[in-house]
């Protein structure tokens, strides 16, 4: 059974740091491509970031230099270090492997200005 569990989330001044986290299973840490997207009120769900299985990585413009994403091979686990948190990151934070139709359940960040 495939799933995804998103933690970390959490409240933030301006300026801070989080580190969330998305445990797999299932097999879905298999696939090709992982990647951690975002959802703020009132907006579409955007993509953030992406990391391939060899560990090739690619970051939507605005978030490029502040979030680092990374996988953990002995853990199944898919990682999303974001820094230098602003307003506008505020956000429910989804993982998922984009060939897959399997989504979790998110977590919410909050960044507070």
């Amino acid at each position: 059974q495939v799933q995804l569990v998103e933690s970390g989330g959490g409240l933030v001044q301006s300026g801070g740091s989080l580190r969330l986290s998305c445990a797999t299973s299932g097999g879905i840490f298999g696939a090709y491509v992982l990647a951690w997207h975002r959802q703020a009120p009132g907006k579409q769900r955007e993509l953030v970031a992406t990391i391939t299985i060899n560990g090739d990585t690619n970051y939507a413009d605005s978030v490029k230099g502040r979030f680092t994403i990374s996988r953990d091979n002995a853990k199944n686990t898919v990682n999303l270090q974001m820094n230098s948190l602003k307003p506008e990151d505020t956000a429910v934070y989804y993982c998922n492997a984009p060939s897959y139709p399997y989504w979790g359940q998110g977590t919410q960040v909050t960044v507070s200005s």
